[in-house]
């Protein structure tokens, strides 16, 4: 008989109650914050939500800069996760810091800093030619930010559990190092594209502080559902604020949803299980 099924002692028992108690509290408490929000509104109230002129704006913005962010971080993360992963190059450590940098960031420090640098000469200088601040691009970059840093370490965690021998052998058949990575890595790591998207797209759907100091919060304008959240509740709306909340509640189980099944051990760094 394995340990794993070995009759437990009084104390083992004891151990794992105070465990369960620990945890058990914040697991109901979580229940408790989701099942209050549930209560709290009504199929009407949601139906009503959907068909306000202004949710309907943030959603549809919503659905696109957070589609749109994730093809952005696919496209520097892939590349970048792999060169940290494959390579030594002097600076490497300073970079795979700096990559995380927005990770533990404040998220308000973020839209800050992205304020302040499109008042340099260089970011004035092409907002004259393409208005970035307080328009739809600066909720794409803002969401950017943030969302690429998570798909960047997943991806390098990725390349990370992938044996690098396959690449070798291809090497030593001819292939050059861009085709190896095409022909080898990049279909061996479509679980974990699969995770980063799923990341960077869920992370982006939550985003408020960037985007409420770096594009504002205008109706018809940079108004996404995070941002609806905050406007309804300023004006008393309750309900409707609640309602969007819901909805980023089941957007948000969705994405955990395909985490678990499809890129879970990527995305948290867990080894795989033949």
């Amino acid at each position: 008989m394995s340990g794993d099924h070995a009759p437990l002692s009084g104390s083992d028992r004891r151990f794992y109650a105070v465990l369960a108690l620990i945890g058990g509290c914040y697991v109901l408490l979580l229940v408790a914050m989701l099942g209050a929000d549930a209560a709290y509104t009504t199929p009407g109230h949601l139906w009503e939500a959907l068909q306000s002129p202004e949710i309907r704006y943030a959603i549809r913005l919503s659905l696109i800069s957070c589609t749109i962010t994730t093809l952005l971080s696919l496209w520097v993360a892939v590349p970048l996760g792999y060169l940290l992963s494959r390579t030594r190059f002097p600076g490497r450590d300073l970079v795979d810091l700096i990559v995380e940098i927005p990770i533990v960031l404040p998220p308000l420090v973020v839209g800050l800093s992205l304020l302040i640098l499109f008042q340099t000469a260089p970011g004035r200088a092409l907002e004259k030619f393409f208005p970035v601040t307080y328009a739809v691009p600066s909720v794409i970059l803002a969401q950017f930010m943030v969302a690429c840093a998570f798909a960047v370490r997943t991806m390098r965690t990725t390349f990370d559990q992938l044996s690098p021998r396959p690449e070798q052998v291809a090497l030593t058949l001819g292939c050059h190092r861009s085709q190896a990575f095409w022909l080898v890595a990049f279909p061996a790591a479509r679980r974990g594209m699969l995770a980063a998207a799923t990341l960077a797209w869920a992370r982006s759907l939550g985003e408020f502080g960037p985007i409420l100091v770096f594009s504002g919060a205008t109706r018809f304008k940079t108004e996404v559902m995070s941002t609806t959240v905050f406007l309804e509740l300023s004006v008393g709306n309750l309900e409707a604020a609640v309602a969007v909340s819901l909805l980023m509640v089941v957007t948000a189980v969705a994405a955990l949803f395909i985490l678990r099944h499809w890129g879970r051990e990527t995305a948290l760094g867990e080894p795989r299980r033949s």
